[in-house]
């Protein structure tokens, strides 16, 4: 992941994002206090790790009764989000780009996918699932009259390599890939490539370890 000088590290912005899921979960459960160990024993990790994430971001609490619920989560989002909501863009509206806009604007998150584009005339000047989606060639304008930060790739692999240039020249500031292919930017240009073949063989290779070793 190309990243830019930052004093939270990688991993530990991936861990809040994931507690705050986890929180904002235990809210509308009318849960208005969680201890450490219970906040780590639901994602896999130590009590240890959660507090040494939360003292990273100077979060202090009254830890005899836990973390106040609805604190946290106010402290977390006022080091994740941004001041006002960021537009985001999906480019490849196939089955992939569809279920991507539909989970994540669903959630209520100062991300909000407000474009999709694509090439196939039978998707272009359509609006899918709320979501207007346009032809490639107007990437650059449209990016610039919807104020677009980020795009999420969901397109064929072998057409992403091609994106780099526009999604360049139209200034966007942020790339989630979820193509199998790297796609590599300036610096400057964060982006985050998801390849789920990988993460998918990954977990079939523990998972055949673990067969072997029963």
């Amino acid at each position: 992941m190309a990243t830019l000088t930052n004093a939270i590290p990688e991993k530990t912005i991936e861990r809040l994002s994931e507690y705050r899921r986890t929180l904002l979960s235990c809210h509308k459960q009318g849960i208005t206090h969680i201890f450490s160990h219970v906040l780590a024993g639901i994602h896999g990790i130590t009590a240890v790790q959660v507090r040494r994430d939360l003292m990273l971001i100077g979060f202090s609490s009254d830890t005899k009764k836990g973390y106040d619920v609805q604190v946290l989560i106010q402290y977390i989002s006022n080091i994740l989000d941004s001041p006002t909501a960021m537009n985001v863009a999906v480019v490849g509206m196939g089955h992939l780009g569809q279920a991507i806009t539909k989970y994540f604007n669903s959630k209520g998150l100062k991300l909000q996918i407000t474009a999709a584009f694509d090439v196939d005339p039978d998707k272009v000047g359509q609006t899918i699932d709320g979501i207007p989606c346009y032809h490639m060639d107007s990437f650059e304008t449209m990016v610039a009259e919807l104020d677009i930060s980020l795009v999420v790739v969901s397109s064929p692999t072998k057409v992403a390599p091609d994106l780099v240039v526009p999604i360049i020249n139209a200034g966007i500031r942020g790339v989630l890939n979820f193509t199998s292919t790297p796609l590599n930017f300036p610096q400057g240009i964060i982006v985050e490539n998801y390849d789920i073949t990988t993460l998918l063989e990954k977990v079939a290779y523990f998972v055949k370890e673990n067969d072997n070793n029963t």
